[in-house]
């Protein structure tokens, strides 16, 4: 097989110095009976019970609390896993990095799915959240592989944060579900979730062209 080398992880998101501490602090403490693989399952197992849980939201408020739960659960285990392979110097990059991300694939798929049957943001939103989400997900994992850096957070934004978001509007949720927009009324969570695809989008747009540039500029066209 040949060599691999790992890509370098660029992380810029506003919470990355703090909770880099606190994953190297939890990662130390961790029991040696829990390895990283568990931690990846937590992390998957966590977003299906958040869908579940904004499916439950259709008859109880409660289940938008369950989500809030599942969205921390979900940071713990997908946070923490890459994290503790590196405390306990049993990094496997290239088996990391495909699983992980396929976990991350899937569980976006939970949870868009169970917020597209909450009642809270309708399937359409939810459908075009998902893709939006999914296709600047190929793009980072192309630009990783042909550029060599893995870019985990775009404009000082990166999982953490969008998890956090997502956690605060469900305690909003709980108490405005609407939102006013120029005298009409829309579910807060679609007008928010159109906002987050039309942000994804643009950030798709401007990294597709500036991973372009630097790609042409290393492999131009030979001259005539």
């Amino acid at each position: 097989m040949t060599e691999f080398r790992e890509a370098t992880r660029s992380l810029t998101s506003v919470l990355a110095p703090i909770e880099r501490r606190v994953l190297l602090w939890m990662a130390a403490r961790l029991p040696r009976s829990v390895n990283s693989d568990h931690l990846t399952a937590l992390a998957l197992v966590a977003m299906l019970f958040c869908g579940l849980s904004y499916c439950l939201a259709r008859v109880t408020s409660a289940g938008l609390l369950l989500a809030v739960l599942g969205l921390a659960i979900n940071w713990f285990g997908d946070s923490l896993d890459g994290t503790l392979a590196r405390v306990r110097r049993h990094q496997r990059p290239r088996y990391g990095f495909y699983v992980d991300h396929v976990v991350d694939a899937a569980g976006a798929v939970f949870l868009l799915g169970g917020l597209g049957l909450s009642g809270y943001m309708s399937p359409l939103v939810a459908l075009i959240l998902l893709a939006a989400y999914l296709l600047l997900l190929v793009e980072t994992f192309l630009a990783t592989y042909t550029l060599g850096t893995f870019t985990m957070s775009y404009m000082k934004i990166g999982p953490t944060e969008l998890r956090i978001l997502l956690a605060v509007g469900n305690l909003v949720l709980l108490v405005h579900p609407t939102a006013d927009v120029f005298g009409r009324e829309f579910l807060l969570f679609d007008v928010g979730g159109v906002v987050a695809a039309c942000g994804m989008t643009a950030t798709l747009v401007a990294a597709t062209a500036a991973h372009t540039r630097a790609l042409y500029a290393a492999e131009p066209l030979p001259e005539l």
